[in-house]
């Protein structure tokens, strides 16, 4: 019947995540990308930063993304390099539009957003190649960065 081809047609587009090991394996590593770049974007955030929390967590699970759909496919480690450069690439708009020059001071603001946006992309690429603990440190040495060691106006 028609009915069942459908149904085995949509089975076969949801194959992809495979058994529960897969499933599981997709979520910590999206969830620890999103949970680490709230992280990096909530302390922007609390600064009144131009990029915040949504967006961090949106370049931190974007850039899991990019590396974990190429993984799961099957590609090789030697060809996710492509992939890497068009992330980076990518990110460096991004953080081009935090970036603004204030005319009237003659100063530029933005850069620590930018540079944080840049890692928060690094940090997800981490996470979505498995290396969850690598990204927790990475995140955790970018969070005592930005919060601890915070510019000092005179």
């Amino acid at each position: 019947m028609w009915w069942q081809r459908s149904w085995l047609t949509i089975q076969q587009e949801f194959s992809d995540l495979g058994d529960a090991e897969d499933i599981t394996r997709l979520c910590v590593r999206l969830m620890v990308a999103v949970a680490l770049g709230g992280l990096l974007g909530y302390e922007r955030e609390s600064v009144g930063a131009s990029a915040g929390l949504r967006t961090h967590m949106l370049v931190s699970l974007g850039s899991a993304l990019f590396v974990l759909i190429p993984l799961q496919a099957g590609m090789n480690m030697e060809d996710l390099s492509r992939v890497l450069q068009g992330i980076t690439a990518g990110i460096g708009f991004l953080g081009a539009g935090a970036i603004l020059k204030l005319t009237d001071e003659n100063q530029i603001i933005g850069l620590t957003t930018a540079a944080s946006i840049w890692l928060t992309a690094a940090v997800g690429i981490a996470a979505g190649m498995g290396r969850e603990g690598t990204a927790v440190v990475s995140a955790l040495f970018a969070f005592v960065i930005l919060s601890l060691l915070r510019a000092r106006k005179t």
